[in-house]
């Protein structure tokens, strides 16, 4: 199928050969028609696939076609968990709707309030927007949404998890009821499903590539290793030149800080990137590691959310994720549009359990390297069942009790 047996429209299809593509992928395919016949759509797709031209495509035709009820209105607003997907989806709308003649701004925090003000005040047909700063500037009275058409979330379960549900409470009070929501989320537990079901009205459902499941392309490998171990590993193998470029992600943003510098002071080019930094180091680090100036860049998951870089040779998983999606949405930093990529986990002796549930949710088991510098013994093994089991025992002890803790269930 090509994008114009989709019936985009001869602008759109004319900025879709200047960026060089070809043929739309699986959600855009679904989600397009059902966009273009303003349905409601309810859409479940992880990183990868398509999932910004899947609704930005429909909606420039739909604004380019219906004049504005008033000149300088906003008349569609997405909604993004993070700056840097913001910034993503803006660059995205700049380039499909080069040729539309409509304009569209970008807001977020960390950014002074008159550059965002100054673009607002001369007219904007799109806004892309994280929800702390959209309605910083609603209040101030810079932001109108009266005459909105089209609502999009995006990555809305991560906006959960961020806690953005009481902003977009809040939001959908000063919006109109009659409008076409288009709803995208990654997983569908209870509480999105529950949002959704609030939000639109008869929607059309998209759902390609599981979240259990990764790109074929991308070849998946473990290493067992104590994590006193861990940067001593991480070394060794940043030193042979296979590695061109490797994202790194750590549970916490003081992990990401500590793995970063490590490796700056063994003379690796690191950056890390987490939701502590400011903009500008954001978008500094990020740009390094775009342009290859930076090998080596250590993000949170949440920071890591809307980086999108062409030929991203590795993704290595210096701490297992807690939950086993996230695992898929790491790796699937690598290995896109088809691409070959390889994901490396490291996996301390503690950590088993969270491996585990990461097979039992793709339903591979991931290939163990054990022949390397540092692996973990049978005595680590040991160590650690033993630790959680002296953990559980004093939780459980902890539990009823008559002091401080034994009244926590009562709050």
């Amino acid at each position: 199928m090509t994008f114009k047996e989709l019936y985009l429209i001869g602008p759109i299809l004319e900025a879709l050969e200047t960026e060089g593509y070809t043929s739309p992928t699986p959600i855009q395919i679904q989600a397009i028609p059902a966009i273009l016949q303003n349905r409601d759509l309810l859409g479940c797709a992880q990183t990868g696939t398509g999932k910004t031209a899947a609704f930005a495509l429909p909606i420039l035709q739909l604004l380019h076609q219906q004049p504005a009820p008033e000149p300088k209105t906003i008349r569609a607003l997405i909604l993004t968990p993070t700056r840097e997907l913001a910034s993503q989806v803006g660059d995205s709308i700049a380039a499909y709707g080069r040729y539309t003649g409509l304009r569209h701004v970008v807001v977020y925090g960390g950014v002074p309030y008159s550059i965002q003000t100054d673009l607002l005040q001369a007219g904007v047909d799109i806004l892309v927007a994280t929800p702390g700063r959209l309605l910083d500037l609603l209040d101030q009275g810079f932001i109108h949404l009266q005459h909105l058409q089209l609502l999009v979330l995006d990555e809305a379960d991560r906006m959960l998890d961020m806690g953005f549900l009481q902003d977009i409470r809040r939001l959908l009070k000063e919006i109109p009821a009659q409008r076409q929501t288009l709803f995208f989320s990654a997983t569908m537990p209870p509480e999105i499903v529950k949002l959704s079901k609030s939000l639109l009205a008869d929607p059309v459902r998209v759902e390609v590539t599981p979240v259990s499941s990764a790109a074929g392309s991308i070849r998946q490998e473990v290493y067992y290793v104590k994590k006193a171990n861990k940067m001593n590993l991480l070394l060794h193998m940043l030193q042979a030149d296979t590695i061109r470029r490797a994202l790194i992600f750590t549970r916490t943003k003081e992990a990401a800080d500590q793995v970063a510098k490590e490796l700056v002071a063994a003379g690796i080019p690191a950056q890390a990137l987490h939701a502590d930094k400011s903009q500008k180091a954001r978008e500094s680090a990020l740009d390094g590691f775009k342009n290859s100036h930076t090998r080596v860049l250590v993000a949170t998951d949440v920071a890591a959310r809307g980086i999108d870089v062409e030929e991203l040779s590795h993704v290595i998983n210096y701490e297992l994720p807690f939950e086993p999606e996230t695992y898929v949405h790491r790796i699937g930093r690598t290995g896109r549009a088809g691409a070959a990529g390889i994901a490396i986990s490291f996996c301390g002796a503690s950590e088993t359990p969270l491996l585990i549930a990461i097979q039992q949710l793709t339903g591979k088991a991931i290939p163990v390297v054990d022949r390397h510098p540092y692996p973990l013994t049978a005595q680590d093994f040991m160590e650690a069942t033993t630790a959680s089991a002296g953990n559980n025992r004093k939780s459980s002890s902890g539990r009823g009790g008559k002091g401080k803790r034994g009244g926590r269930g009562k709050r």
